[in-house]
């Protein structure tokens, strides 16, 4: 019988489980101690989530287009949404339209790929491309920073082109200049012609988006720009490099010139 105040203390099994207190501060944390045979045991993952298909791209839908009166192949490029603008269209149409597209005669018929209608066609922007705020219609495209800038084909993307370039050249101008002379000019008509005033006369027309007659334009092209005065972003700098020789800058101009 053992002796009065000894008492055996009964054996601990290491492996049952029991509770520890972390100090933390002020205050304790309790974590449960695993046994031998959990102590291997992991956690199960759950799956990842399905990630969504992208909306696929619908194709362009093409109909038939009947030329009225007062139509040009950059007007219907606009109001169809054609991809490619009124180039396209023309290249599309050439056989019918001729060498001059310029010049298209009522009853004419275009096919026409337009976009309108056309589910998805334009991509979300991610992070790292921000969309530029178009003015007039549609916007400009930034490519990624290892890639060049590209443009949209329409007057947005070509004032703005045409801008990028006359940073590089010191031309002074504003989108707002620009844009004003623009649609006073031509209305946004890159093929547009003046036929009846006395530089027509003179055998000198006006020509494109801020009516360039050929001896302006071949004094105050910017190289770089293709040689065609109804080039939308040749005929842009060429006349806002006239401008500044003249009047100091585009924006200076807020009438015939």
């Amino acid at each position: 019988m053992p002796g009065r105040g000894k008492h055996r203390r009964p054996r601990r099994n290491p492996i049952t489980r029991g509770v520890v207190a972390a100090g933390t501060g002020g205050a304790a944390l309790t974590l449960p101690l695993l046994g031998a045979t959990q102590a291997g045991a992991a956690a199960p993952q759950s799956a990842p989530a399905a990630q969504s298909a992208p909306q696929a791209v619908q194709p362009a839908k093409s109909l038939t287009y009947t030329v009225t009166k007062g139509d040009t192949l950059y007007g219907i490029a606009e109001k169809y949404d054609v991809s490619g603008g009124w180039k396209q269209l023309y290249k599309a149409n050439r056989s019918a339209v001729g060498d001059d597209p310029k010049v298209i005669h009522p009853g004419l018929k275009l096919k026409v790929a337009t976009a309108k209608a056309a589910a998805g066609k334009k991509a979300t922007p991610s992070a790292a491309t921000p969309s530029a705020a178009a003015k007039p219609a549609g916007g400009v495209t930034r490519a990624t920073p290892a890639a060049a800038t590209t443009y949209a084909d329409n007057l947005d993307g070509w004032i703005r082109e045409a801008l990028d370039i006359m940073a590089q050249k010191g031309i002074p101008g504003s989108y707002d200049g620009i844009y004003r002379n623009i649609m006073r000019e031509s209305s946004g008509n890159p093929q547009a012609i003046n036929n009846w005033d006395s530089n027509a006369a003179k055998g000198t027309p006006s020509k494109g988006l801020l009516q360039v007659i050929d001896p302006t334009f071949a004094a105050y092209h910017v190289s770089g720009t293709p040689y065609d005065p109804y080039d939308p972003v040749a005929n842009i700098t060429a006349a806002c490099n006239y401008a500044a020789d003249r009047y100091g800058s585009i924006d200076n101009v807020n009438g015939p010139y």
